[in-house]
């Protein structure tokens, strides 16, 4: 099998607008039957599993189900639900956990296992992948697919929106069930509302490409990268770090931002590469300060802001702007667009090829 080459996440990238716009009413729609109307009623937890992607697009997710479906959501790796989740299952006088358990490729042993436990501890399960017929499908009690035209292989770009997208609409179809005719037209308007952010993605990726590949530069020199972000972006931050350690070989690390000021930020070299990603909402104005924070301190600061927020802007050394508004919890379908142009362009300025292909096999 050919190796993969860089370039395919640019592609990939710039693929998002598109997918978007093709398949979230799709999607939609499988989602509407996903579950009968007293299933969906019953549920008042939720834990979303999987690996790599798949968790990081459940760190994403969680904010939605929390704040509209009204339920605790915990996003868990695969491996933590496996070994260290308490009994799950219906409990006297309460509702039901629903376990759904992301993967792509839909081959995860660790994923399928997840499934087979929650099954066993009495908790609903869906499947979310993107792959017909195969092992979690087989595994779950349901499914969804967020299959994509015209797939490629890559380090995850379109599959990672498609997860998260897929989440978020299992989300409203729960706040729907849970709030009945009160949020029926509410559940109408938000899914419009992320069909919607396809133009303002076409715009954001206008924007950025040729900063991300500048930025490039800066990337391949540092031995080290680390992202920030809070809340649901918490999950982009870590999404972006892995897209650069697998594309690239960069060692980079996702973080909160709070943990950042606490601890990475005592860390060498003084100059390294901090990303700074803070759209509008609750943690907006404590990144501003880290940003602050971070500049006194030498680091090379990289803001994915929106693109009219000055204050944050004012302490960085490269901006990433994004492009059009979007509430906070559907914000990380704008805020990860940097990562596969970055990746992309750093890996071909370090000669790199992804998953480390490039080495010999001594």
């Amino acid at each position: 099998m050919e190796p993969i080459q860089p370039d395919v996440m640019v592609r990939q990238v710039e693929a998002l607008s598109t997918d978007l716009r093709t398949r979230t009413d799709l999607f939609t729609n499988r989602v509407s039957t996903l579950l009968s109307p007293a299933e969906w009623e019953s549920i008042d937890a939720v834990i979303l599993t999987g690996n790599g992607d798949s968790h990081h697009a459940a760190c994403a997710a969680e904010m939605t189900f929390e704040t509209f479906a009204e339920v605790t959501c915990e996003p868990l790796s695969a491996w933590r639900f496996l070994r260290y989740s308490p009994p799950l299952g219906r409990r006297t006088g309460e509702g039901r956990t629903l376990v759904i358990a992301t993967s792509a490729s839909g081959g995860t042993k660790g994923v399928v296992q997840a499934i087979e436990r929650a099954k066993a501890d009495g908790a609903l399960t869906v499947a979310l992948t993107g792959t017909p017929g195969s092992a979690v499908i087989r595994a779950a009690d349901r499914f969804l697919l967020v299959d994509l035209e015209h797939p490629e292989r890559s380090p995850g770009i379109r599959t990672y929106q498609a997860s998260v997208l897929g989440m978020l609409l299992i989300a409203l179809q729960l706040a729907e069930a849970r709030r009945a005719d009160s949020f029926e037209a509410a559940a109408a308007g938000l899914r419009r509302e992320l069909s919607g952010l396809a133009d303002t993605m076409d715009a954001t990726t206008k924007a950025i490409k040729e900063r991300c590949a500048r930025l490039a530069e800066v990337i391949a020199k540092a031995p080290v990268v680390t992202m920030v972000g809070s809340g649901p972006n918490h999950g982009t931050a870590q999404y972006g770090a892995a897209k650069l350690a697998e594309a690239a070989g960069v060692f980079a690390a996702g973080q909160d931002l709070e943990e950042w000021s606490h601890v990475e930020r005592f860390a060498y070299p003084v100059d390294m590469p901090v990303f700074i990603i803070a759209p509008p909402g609750r943690s907006q104005q404590r990144a501003t300060r880290l940003a602050e924070q971070a500049s006194r301190l030498g680091r090379h600061v990289i803001a994915v802001v929106d693109g009219n927020e000055t204050d944050l802007i004012a302490h960085a050394d490269a901006v990433l702007p994004v492009h059009g508004t979007v509430r906070e919890e559907f914000s990380p379908l704008l805020y990860h667009l940097f990562a596969g142009y970055t990746a992309s362009y750093t890996a071909q300025r370090l000669e790199r090829l992804p998953f480390q292909a490039d080495r010999s096999s001594s």
